[in-house]
């Protein structure tokens, strides 16, 4: 069979799922903006955008109109593939930048298969939960309205769709929910696992060598890049108990300078703004902020973590939790969801208010201090991914077993 990808830095969640296809012998074709990946076996074209979004457009509009200029540019790669006889008889497709908008007028009679990562609300979601940057205008809640304009209307030209976490799940409309199953993407468990003979060099931004091994007490946290949404305030605020707590422990911040998520501040960075907040009450020798890191060394650093920390409003679970809990690492999480959805306190991790440094503070350090009782809550850990998460032995099966469900359909 014929099954083509579209997402904008392909492969990105079909990093498992498209190899696996081609392996089994399906051709394999994938369209994106990012540069060629190194996947034998898969055609890959690559597109883009010929303008951008205007400044004149309405500002609620805005964010429509750049998911309209995704979906043309889209839209003229396939019609290359088309123009030279292609048609899929699938269509695996991410519509959160708006590239399948247009594929039904090319392909009406293809099932299309999307990945639905978010759905946006004005209330109980990520917006408005964290009071300290102040009301959520109500501008600002016109324009997630208008937002999910792109995700209404891939809504309503997918034939089915694949959801990472029951959360997620819910947070989408209840009329479409009955063509969606809940799939993670999967950790690869079986290189994603603990290494007691693990070690790792990393440079920090002092140009500072550091190097690590299971016995040092390390505490880790990453984020894509260093916010508030993935609560990075809340752990700098608690560092000052930790370090004057524990004088032995070395902490190792993961991320970079800008912003994924929420907006930017008003000057300057979020890292820098919070750094500063706290710099005269911590012992900046043993704070770490190593960037971004290749992801063997990303793997090696969890792998000597003592304690890793994972902060997020509630929005999208990052791989990086899941990583860490195949890594048999303790991990003190926010107790938010989806993060709720996967650890359960004192079982397979440890869960503390958002909005209490304080509190994660000394969870920290009860876990630094009481490592053997750390054990059974690492091996939890592990066992939670294996069994509800694995790539191999559960993701993978399933998203594979949805797809020829819906090519046997025609």
């Amino acid at each position: 069979m014929k099954i083509l990808f579209v997402h904008q830095n392909f492969p990105g969640q079909y990093k498992y799922l498209a190899p696996a296809l081609a392996q089994q012998g399906h051709e394999v074709t994938a369209l994106g903006m990012a540069e060629r990946p190194s996947m034998p076996g898969i055609r890959y074209f690559r597109y883009g955008v010929q303008r951008t979004s205007s400044k004149t457009t309405h500002p609620f509009a805005h964010d429509f109109e750049t998911k309209v200029i995704r979906g043309e540019a889209c839209l003229r790669a396939a019609a290359q593939l088309a123009h030279q006889g292609y048609t899929p008889d699938l269509i695996c497709a991410h519509p959160g930048w708006g590239e399948p908008l247009f594929l039904k007028e090319l392909w009406p009679h293809t099932r299309q298969l999307h990945y639905l990562e978010f759905y946006y609300r004005s209330t109980g979601q990520d917006v408005g939960f964290d009071p300290e940057f102040g009301k959520t205008v109500l501008s600002v809640q016109a324009r997630l309205v208008a937002k999910n304009a792109n995700n209404l209307l891939n809504l309503s030209l997918m034939d089915a769709g694949i959801c990472p976490t029951h959360w997620q799940f819910s947070t989408l409309p209840t009329e479409y929910q009955a063509k969606v199953q809940v799939i993670h993407d999967g950790i690869d468990a079986q290189t994603v696992r603990p290494d007691p003979m693990a070690t790792v060099t990393l440079i920090d931004d002092q140009n500072r060598s550091l190097t690590l091994t299971p016995r040092d007490k390390v505490i880790t946290y990453v984020g894509r890049n260093l916010e508030p949404f993935r609560g990075y305030h809340q752990f700098m605020r608690a560092l000052p108990i930790v370090l004057r707590q524990h004088p032995t422990a070395k902490v190792v911040i993961i991320g970079g300078d800008g912003v994924s998520y929420g907006a930017p501040p008003a000057s300057g960075t979020w890292k820098a703004q919070f750094l500063n907040e706290v710099i005269g009450q911590i012992d900046m020798s043993r704070v770490h902020f190593v960037g971004h890191l290749p992801y063997n060394k990303f793997i090696q650093t969890l792998q000597c973590s003592t304690v890793h920390t994972y902060l997020t409003y509630p929005f999208v679970v990052s791989w990086s939790l899941l990583e860490a809990m195949s890594l048999g690492a303790t991990v003190v999480a926010s107790d938010t969801a989806p993060v709720k959805e996967v650890i359960q306190h004192g079982e397979n991790g440890w869960l503390v208010d958002f909005f209490q440094p304080e509190s994660l503070a000394n969870q920290i350090i009860e876990c630094l201090n009481d490592t053997s009782r750390q054990l059974k809550i690492k091996q939890a850990a592990r066992e939670t991914v294996l069994s509800r998460y694995d790539l191999t032995t559960h993701c993978l099966p399933q998203q594979m077993a949805w797809i020829q469900a819906l090519l046997a359909q025609g």
